[in-house]
This record gives structure tokens, sequence and C-alpha cells, in this order.
């Protein structure tokens, strides 16, 4: 029998006699954690403007970002692993202890490389977090319930991609950046009290060995594949050195990691996990949307900023549609899921949803109305949803409950992949785009002068270079959604070859 066969068999049901109000308590407290660790990835954006000013280093500023996105997709195989051996509880209050660290070296840094320290160490704790939380929704529910609560934490992603960037500037305007490192520090402390108190400890002793050189290998190939698009970013593009010899180490990485987890007692990630039908195909599923995801809330914001010529505060409110759609889709279809036991055409309608967005984004000139593109983005959120509600549980319904945090990660850690090499992908063929679309009109656009181009750059132009500009602009952002609209439509048709399994009440 094959993984996929055996997957239910080999997975004991949770303990669903456990106190009802206990369960409630214990899942709050998970929310908690969860949207205060996705909290940390977003609040800092609106503040990095008064942070280099107060701190300097406007060179390093991207690493404010890259630091933590790096660190918690590194530590998010290595969090399901621990967890699978030695407890979510554990792995949880250690988790929430690294964040706060993290936080705090953020809250108190003197200088930009102290706050990119800092934030390394929060992004590692983050990544154990998200990851660990969702495991632990698999370890306290039965697979027929799972749908709903997963549901509910991903809403919680789509409130802190809202709130988090908001929140962030509320606190810069009424004290200083340093309050947005410190002040979801008492949620941290009640998550860490109740999880205590509430989640069981683990009480066999057994000696466990830990993977050490899959989790370095691992490490390293995820590192390569994250720091790559910020490598043809900073100079050389695709082609340079740099980028070259990233792609050489990615590549023995993957050779060495496959090796050493053929062979390992415990590996990180198994290799077996890979002939599984449902990790296999909901985690492309999710790479692909984490491109056009990415890539949407990446390039939306300037193109409303620079060709409908909208405040940046008012830019980032037009990603609330978006979110909307994903919290209503998410939740709904983890109800739907949790009340039908079915699941496999969801993917399958919500991706076709989001291909259907991302060619309507194709669309967009300075001539298109607002309400058109918030209506645009409800649907992409819509699209956005059930991808992620039902993708974990699914996973977790496919899986030995002894992978359960393994194949958890997986699916967090395939869409930020998805997300990285989309948005650096989407980036470079927007850029070069531009360039040619300007040529001609706008001074040293195919030398590269149109790094800085901005909203207020453009305003600054003659009539009629505005209008080249605008029109070059929105040209060069359609081949952008066309692939995202490919990548979707990909999706869309891998989905239809998911296996779906019964889900145990």
């Amino acid at each position: 029998m094959s993984l996929t066969d055996t997957a239910n068999l080999e997975q004991p049901r949770p303990q669903t006699e456990a106190d009802p109000a206990m369960i409630r308590l214990i899942l709050g407290a998970v929310a908690a954690t969860l949207l205060f660790a996705s909290l940390g990835q977003t609040i800092v954006s609106t503040a990095l403007p008064t942070m280099v000013a107060d701190l300097g280093g406007m060179d390093h500023i991207t690493w404010v970002i890259t630091a933590y996105l790096l660190a918690s997709t590194v530590a998010a195989p290595l969090a399901g692993k621990l967890g699978d051996m030695y407890g979510r509880k554990l792995v949880l209050q250690s988790g929430i202890a690294v964040f706060m660290v993290g936080a705090v070296l953020c809250g108190l840094a003197s200088s930009m490389n102290m706050v990119i320290a800092g934030r390394a160490v929060q992004g590692f704790g983050a990544g154990t977090l998200i990851v660990t939380s969702m495991a632990t929704v698999g370890d306290l529910l039965p697979p027929r319930q799972r749908g709903m609560a997963q549901g509910i934490l991903g809403a919680a992603f789509g409130v802190s991609t809202v709130v988090g960037p908001l929140l962030g500037g509320f606190i810069v305007q009424t004290w200083n950046w340093h309050w947005i490192f410190f002040v979801n520090l008492p949620v941290g402390v009640l998550a860490f009290v109740i999880l205590g108190m509430a989640l069981p400890t683990r009480t066999d002793r057994n000696t466990r060995k830990v993977d050490y050189v899959g989790a370095a290998l691992l490490a390293t190939l995820l590192s390569t594949v994250v720091l790559l698009p910020n490598a043809a970013a900073a100079g050389g593009g695709w082609a340079s050195p740099v980028v070259a010899a990233l792609a050489v180490l990615g590549v023995a990485a993957v050779a060495g990691f496959v090796l050493t987890e053929t062979r390992a007692e415990e590996p990180i990630l198994p290799m077996s996990l890979f002939r599984n039908n449902t990790f296999i195909v909901i985690n492309t599923v999710g790479f692909l949307v984490g491109m056009g995801m990415f890539g949407t809330i990446t390039f939306l914001p300037l193109f409303l900023q620079v060709v409908k010529d909208v405040t940046p505060t008012t830019s980032g409110l037009f990603l609330v549609p978006m979110m909307g759609g994903l919290i209503f889709a998410s939740t709904g279809a983890g109800r739907i899921m949790s009340k039908t036991g079915r699941y496999k055409l969801m993917p399958t309608l919500s991706t076709g949803l989001l291909a259907m967005a991302m060619v309507a984004l194709t669309t967009l000139s300075q001539d298109t109305p607002l309400w058109m593109i918030a209506g645009t983005m409800v649907l992409v959120g819509l699209g956005l949803g059930p991808v992620f509600s039902v993708g974990v549980a699914a996973i977790q319904n496919a899986i030995p409950r002894s992978l359960m945090g393994v194949g958890t990660a997986s699916a967090n850690m395939f869409r930020l992949i998805g997300g990285a090499l989309g948005t650096a992908f989407f980036g470079a063929v927007f850029s070069a785009g531009l360039a040619r679309n300007l040529a001609g009109h706008v001074p040293g656009a195919m030398e590269g002068g149109l790094r800085s181009l901005g909203a207020e750059t453009v305003r600054a132009m003659p009539p009629e270079m505005q209008l080249r500009v605008m029109e070059g602009f929105s040209a060069a952002l359609h081949p952008v959604f066309w692939i995202a609209a490919t990548a979707a439509l990909l999706a869309c048709l891998l989905s239809t070859r998911l296996r779906e399994l019964p889900l145990a009440n």
C-alpha cells in the first residue's frame, strides 16, 4: 500500500472527548499566536521610512523584509519536524519566546544592522509559530472539523495583511517606530501562559535523533531560493556571477538533501511524501497561487499610485477588498468542508476564478474606474481563500499523523517560495517592458533611468510625457498579470488531479 492509501489508517483520531471549552480556549490562543506572528511581518512596512530617517542605512532597507522572510522559510520545515518529535507545546512556547526576543532586539535597536538581526530572530520565531499553530489544529480536531478551523487561521493571515500596515502607520504617527515591536508582546505572553496550561506535555522519553545534516542542507536550499531574486535585483540580473554561484549552491544542496533524507532515521522532509498525491498536488497549486498572490500585492499599489494618482495609504486600502474576499472564502470553504466532508472541487473552482480575475487585471489602464479595480480585487481574494483553508486540511488528512507538522510546514514553504520567485520574475518582466515602452520618450529609459520612477516624478513631467508614461506603465503590467493568470490556470488544471480522501468525523 502507498503512503496515500495508508494515511488514514496510520493516524489515530484526535482526542475529541476533551472538554469543548478547553478546545475553544486552545484554538483561541493558537489563533491569537498566529495573528501576532503574521502581524510581525506586515506591521513594519509603513514604519520603514521613519526607521531609515532615524537610523540611516537606506542601502539595507530591503533586508529588514528579506531577513524576516528568509528566517521564516528556513524555520518552517524544522519546526514542523520538531513538533512531530517533541510535541506542539514545547515548540509553540519556544517559538513565542524566540519571536519576543527578536521583537525586543528590534525595539531597542540603535542601528539598522541591529534591526536586521532582530528581524532574523523574529522571523525564525514567526515561521515556527505559523507552522506549529496549524499543526496543532490537526492534533486537536478530527479531519472533518479541521477545515473550519484552518479557514479561521487562514482568515487571520488576511486580517494581518490589512491591519498590519494600518496599525504600524498609526503607531508611528502616535508614538514612535520602536513601539511597533513592543505593542503585541502582551499577546505573546498571554498565549504562552494559556498554551502552557491547556496543551498536553509530551510524556514519552524516547531518545530521538535530530537530522541536523538534513536540516542544514534544507536551510541552505531554502536560503538560496529566497536570496536568488534579491541577488538578481541587486545588480547584474539573472546572469550575474552571484546568481550563478547561488544556483550552483542550490543544486548541490538539493542533491545532498535527497541523499541524506533517504538514509536519515528521522528525516526533516521524508522523501516518501513526494509519492503522496495530495502532498504533490496541493503544494504545487500553492506554489503557483503564491506567485499570483504576491505579484498582485506588489504591483497593484504601484499602479494605483503612479497611474491613478492615489496616495500610498489609499493604494494600500485597495488590498482590503482582496482580503475581505479571502477571509469570506477561506472561512466559507472550511465550513463547507466540515459539513459535507467534500473538498476536491473547491480548489478547482477557486483557482479558476483567480485566473479570470487575473485576466481582468490585464486590462488595467489610466481609464479603469477605481470601483472596477476594487471589485476585481474581491474576486482575487475569493480565488485565494479556499486554497489556504482546504489545502492545509487536505494535506493533514492525507498523511500519517506522525508527519502532521512536516506536512503542514510544506504548505507554507511552497507558497512562500512561489511568492519569492514569482515576485522577482514579475519584477524583471515589468522592468524590461517599462524600459521598452518608454524608450525614445523618457530620457535614459533603456539605461536604467527608470529605477526612481514614482508618482511624484511622473507628476513633475510635462502633460504629454505624463500620458506616455502612464500608458507605458499600464502596458508593462499587462504581461505580469497574463503570467499570473497562466499560473492560476495551471493550478486549476492541476487541482483536478487531486484524489479526494474521506474525512473522518
